[in-house]
């Protein structure tokens, strides 16, 4: 029972994270007098992609002190 009130208090705050965001817009699209209400959510759109590109990497060198043990 303590899992699930945590599951849901966790997926309502992600839910008001995204509305403070921008990312989830819910309207009311017909009020509820006798029917259920209707709502519209309109959410933002995120696209991911991987691009090649070549990177200098810059290199490293050590070198023992003069007295250390090997």
């Amino acid at each position: 029972m303590r899992t699930l009130l945590v599951l849901v208090g966790l997926v309502a705050l992600v839910l008001v994270v995204l509305m403070s965001l921008g990312m989830v817009s819910i309207d009311q699209t017909r009020p509820a007098v006798v029917q259920a209400p209707e709502f519209k959510a309109d959410v933002g759109k995120v696209e991911l992609g991987t691009t090649n590109r070549t990177v200098e990497v810059p290199t490293l060198q050590v070198e023992k002190a003069d007295g250390a043990k090997q």
